[in-house]
């Protein structure tokens, strides 16, 4: 018999595939080409790739055009959601329309298989890594570490190692988390009623999926399961006003302890974690008067609901352990003046039934006696950047004089709830801009507060935890009731935690390090956990 032998194996065929890929898109980009057309011009090799939907599948979607687009989304790390409302991206990539989150997700996880995956993956990181390297500056451009620590030591690219669970792995860790999370809250409904508690969660789940409003996804929901099976969208908005705000945030709590008791032999969980407190915004755009729970935003002219929450920060999993609703002072109310380190406190003590808390950080809205005072009491550590205030500025300019770029300053809290001695850490700012000051209640010595300080550079995950809570969960609504918005917000919440809880899970059956970055997408667990809710198309 003859013997032929081709001198590429496939898979060394489709890496130069990828990277010429690559390659062309980073010289389109330093010739000054837009992130969007030099993908579109970038030369696409499909000669070792197959579509795994057959000519006859109803999908409308070209193959080569949903390549495009999801290099495109691997680049710049666009959530499904922030994709599919990025209509003009239609036409570069040869597609009549984005399509929306539930066909994103099905394609990367059905019509695309490893090999294709991984072209996509090696093709785009190689740009991301490019523009860090070498340039040009590309804002759409993702971090350059979201794509590095997806890489094993010898370079080579771990998408596939990233893939060691089965579809019915997924499916089953993410009916567990699921359970456990729904299972938390109870309307106190009566038990005679045409729908159940778990067929509004469900109804829920979908809006977040689809980023729709009540109206719209009750019909869509309707539509797919059945018009006698979910409730109307006015039912389910009488439904969701059911839950006081006091009630809500008690199935949270028992909702994050039910999620949390599935893990709770970890080890990373018997150990006191680090935790960061923040406030996000949800904008309001309608009237206010008799509207107590909108709260003006500073400087601007902008209203908005906020909300308050502690997670979980650092190599555990990013967990939102406690939610608090936040009530300020605003021209139209009479609402007294915003007690942070009430906030502050009811957040901790409630954080502190589920793990043991070490350290927490906080951003310098949280910068007062108060808060320092009221975590003391709580016997817990903290790490908190100060304003920078005349006092402080003396002293920048004497370490100045002295040539230091490090200082500590002892002080003492004496507040009405108690005192504690404290310091004040100046240490160079993580930007390059000139000194920055901390505040901890710990005994930090000058040799050791430049290393303690850069802790926190772990609360950036907090705004990354709201960006996909936003973008990825929240279903939309109009509504001037606040415990509608309350519901859509802990319920939004409650998403991102099955997500996470689901990715954690995933990593731990195939020993997989419990790194920050997660191998399961946020759009792949919300379609997850409605595609046992909804049929498939």
């Amino acid at each position: 018999m003859e013997c032929t032998t081709d001198p590429y194996s496939a898979r060394d065929s489709r890496m130069t595939d990828a990277y010429t890929t690559g390659i062309a898109i980073h010289d389109d980009l330093r010739d000054g080409e837009s992130l969007s057309g030099a993908v579109s011009d970038a030369p696409m090799r499909t000669r070792t790739l197959d579509d795994a939907y057959p000519d006859w599948h109803p999908a409308p979607d070209s193959f080569r055009g949903m390549l495009r687009l999801f290099i495109y989304r691997e680049i710049t790390g666009d959530s499904y959601r922030s994709l599919a409302q990025c209509q003009e991206l239609a036409d570069a990539f040869g597609l009549h329309h984005i399509p929306d989150e539930s066909v994103l997700s099905r394609t990367w996880r059905n019509r695309f298989n490893d090999e294709v995956r991984e072209f996509i993956t090696i093709g785009a990181h190689f740009v991301v890594k490019e523009v860090h390297d070498r340039g040009p500056a590309i804002p759409a451009v993702r971090p350059k570490d979201e794509v590095v620590d997806h890489e094993t030591e010898s370079g080579e690219d771990d998408s596939k190692t990233e893939r060691k669970f089965t579809d019915e792995q997924i499916h089953r860790t993410t009916r567990l988390a699921r359970n456990h999370g729904f299972d938390g809250f109870d309307s106190g409904r009566a038990h005679n009623t045409s729908y159940g508690d778990t067929q509004f969660f469900e109804l829920q789940t979908f809006m977040g999926m689809v980023g729709c409003g009540t109206a719209q996804g009750a019909a869509r929901f309707q539509y797919r399961r059945g018009e006698e099976y979910g409730p109307h969208g006015d039912t389910h908005l009488r439904s969701v006003k059911q839950f006081e705000s006091d009630s809500l945030i008690d199935g949270f709590d028992a909702a994050s302890d039910r999620l949390l008791s599935v893990i709770a032999e970890e080890t990373s969980f018997r150990r006191p974690v680090t935790v960061a407190i923040d406030i996000t915004t949800v904008p309001y755009y309608g009237e206010v008067e008799e509207m107590p729970m909108v709260n003006g935003m500073r400087g601007e002219e902008k209203r908005a609901f906020k909300f308050a929450t502690l997670s979980i920060v650092g190599e555990n999993i990013p967990f939102v352990l406690a939610i608090e609703p936040v009530r300020e002072s605003s021209a139209w109310d009479k609402n007294r003046s915003n007690q942070v380190h009430q906030t502050v406190r009811r957040l901790v003590q409630r954080a502190k039934k589920h793990v043991p808390i070490e350290t927490v950080l906080c951003d310098r809205e949280f910068d007062s006696a108060g808060v320092f005072q009221a975590l003391t009491n709580l016997n817990v550590n903290y790490l908190i950047p100060t304003r920078i205030s005349s006092t402080e500025r003396e002293a920048i300019e004497i370490m100045d004089e002295d040539g230091r770029n490090v200082a500590v300053e002892k002080a003492s809290i004496d507040v009405e709830s108690g005192t504690h001695a404290m310091r004040f850490l100046y240490v160079p700012s993580t930007n390059g801009d000139g000194t920055a000051v901390f505040a901890t209640n710990l005994s930090v010595g000058p040799d050791e507060a430049e290393s303690f300080c850069r802790r926190y550079s772990r609360r950036w995950q907090i705004e990354n935890e709201y960006k996909s809570i936003k973008n990825d969960f929240l279903a939309s609504t109009s509504s001037k009731d606040y415990r509608v918005r309350l519901f859509y917000f802990v319920f939004a919440v409650l998403l991102h935690n099955i997500w996470r809880l689901t990715d954690f899970l995933l990593k731990a059956a195939v020993d997989r390090e419990m790194d920050y970055a997660p191998v399961l997408t946020a759009g792949e667990c919300v379609e997850l956990v409605s595609s046992g809710l909804i049929p498939a198309d």
